[in-house]
């Protein structure tokens, strides 16, 4: 990569390294983070004429060394206002979205929207930038490669960044450690990064993170990530036809919503995500027979992330097809029935306390609120912030039910965050992210340019046609002092 000098005005900042594999719009956003100049306002000179945001560096001739003067005016200082208070009502909508917390936008590096929206969704998550604020810039274990270490320090510093600015953020290194560590994510075609699946990216993400924030300070490791995503699952699984029995234990970070023409709802995919067939060899046979696997949940996390299976290997024209069937999702979840019988009487106190707060809030005594734990609750009584009023500390998971001490978990959960997929298979189209503010109000992460969205809008998201459609829902649990 040639690296050049670039002079603005009175200012000369050497070693600018241009990565000759990315199109020009790219260098101009590294332009932008160190000068304030949007890369719209830009004018580069160079060989021919201005730098288009499209064009060849092969053709252009940039030598190392060699000075580029740029022109440009940068964003204005914002200055202490001299009119009265604006309501924020009266704001225009662009202005709305810098008030209400965490608004700023992500640049798209080229087909990097499946990234954009999966660093939106977790940056969402207090506990977990806590967790990174307190992870060392270097001193990194023993048993963590360096790789590892690098991507945790990008994710970190993108989310600082992100934090402190209301202007959209250009995620360079994060996404050049990003290729480093997964080869996958810096795949080309014609010359260009190809459009990758946000899924793995986001499981990929976490994984990594799994592997860093790992605390040593005690005997029992905690594992920060586990912790805040685990999902605890028992299986039973039984053959048929020799009668065989066995049981497995597994940890994964999502739950599966598989989706066929008997799903209309998210609670009818996560019952057939979590009930499977399987062939296997059969020591009673002596030969390969059909396994059926139920599972049940033992173990909720802080943040339910669940999977919506919309994209299968279509083999006729070799590549991701879509499911575009609608599936609805509600603002609010009850796994309870998905859960085992020993989680299900851990979470039977919880519950009541959580039906009797409610109650109270309604106006209710707690002795008219049924006392049957074991009933269906679907739909929750409306708790409107609920889900962002236990602080940010994160703790491990205890049997299934401790979130953080003092707080148990309720296996109610409240819808915070939805990624979307537009288009016809995974590996083209565009991903979003839609997140909800600790005020209660949902922001649209389209790249860099973020919305004010009306909650009713979030659960229309649900497909059913080529419009944006879930792909990932992440929720947080409801949970009560006990």
């Amino acid at each position: 990569m040639p690296t050049v000098s670039v002079k603005w005005q009175k200012e000369v900042f050497p070693a600018v390294e241009i990565d000759t594999s990315q199109p020009p719009y790219v260098f101009k956003c590294q332009l932008y983070d160190l000068t304030g100049v949007p890369p719209e306002r830009q004018k580069i000179m160079v060989k021919g004429g201005l730098l288009k945001d499209d064009a060849d560096w092969s053709k252009l001739g940039v030598k190392e060394g060699q000075r580029l003067m740029m022109m440009g005016t940068a964003d204005e200082i914002v200055k202490a206002p001299e009119k009265g208070p604006v309501f924020v009502e009266d704001l225009p909508e662009e202005e709305q979205v810098v008030t209400v917390g965490n608004s700023a936008g992500l640049f798209n590096l080229g087909n990097t929207c499946y990234m954009n929206s999966t660093v939106q969704c977790l940056h969402s998550v207090p506990e977990l930038k806590s967790a990174l604020t307190l992870y060392p810039q270097s001193g990194r274990s023993n048993d963590l490669d360096q790789t590892s270490h690098l991507l945790t320090v990008a994710t970190r510093d993108l989310f600082n960044e992100l934090d402190k600015n209301a202007k959209p953020v250009a995620p360079m290194q994060f996404w050049m450690v990003l290729r480093k560590k997964y080869p996958q994510f810096g795949q080309l075609h014609n010359g260009a990064f190809m459009q990758q699946d946000a899924e793995e990216c986001w499981t990929q993400l976490l994984y990594t993170l799994s592997q860093s924030l790992r605390s040593s300070n005690s005997s029992d490791s905690i594992n920060t990530v586990k912790a805040l995503f685990g999902v605890e699952l028992v299986s039973r699984v039984h053959c048929q036809e020799s009668g065989e029995e066995s049981s497995e234990s597994e940890s994964t970070f999502a739950l599966k919503c598989h989706i066929s023409h008997e799903v209309n709802h998210l609670h009818e995919g996560l019952k057939h995500g979590l009930k499977s067939e399987l062939e296997k060899n059969s020591p009673a046979l002596g030969r390969s027979a059909i396994f059926t696997k139920e599972s049940r949940i033992s173990g909720l996390p802080r943040y339910l992330t669940i999977q919506f299976v919309r994209f299968f290997w279509k083999r006729e024209s070799n590549q991701k097809a879509k499911i575009l069937r609608k599936v609805d999702y509600p603002l609010e979840l009850d796994v309870f029935d998905f859960c085992s019988d020993d989680l299900q009487k851990k979470l039977e106190v919880p519950r009541q306390i959580l039906r009797d707060e409610e109650g109270k809030k309604l106006g209710l005594k707690s002795k008219e609120k049924s006392s049957d734990s074991n009933e269906k609750d679907v739909k929750m009584t409306d708790a409107e912030g609920s889900s962002n009023g236990t602080g940010d500390s994160s703790g491990s998971t205890s049997h299934g039910v401790h979130s953080e001490e003092g707080m148990h978990l309720t296996g109610v959960y409240d819808l915070v965050a939805v990624l979307t997929h537009k288009g016809r298979s995974a590996d083209s189209g565009h991903y979003v992210a839609w997140v909800k503010q600790e005020d209660g109000k949902w922001i649209e992460f389209d790249d860099d340019h973020p919305l004010l969205q009306r909650q009713e809008d979030i659960t229309k998201l649900s497909g059913g046609g080529d419009w944006h459609m879930a792909y990932i829902c992440m929720y947080k649990a409801r949970v009560v002092a006990i």
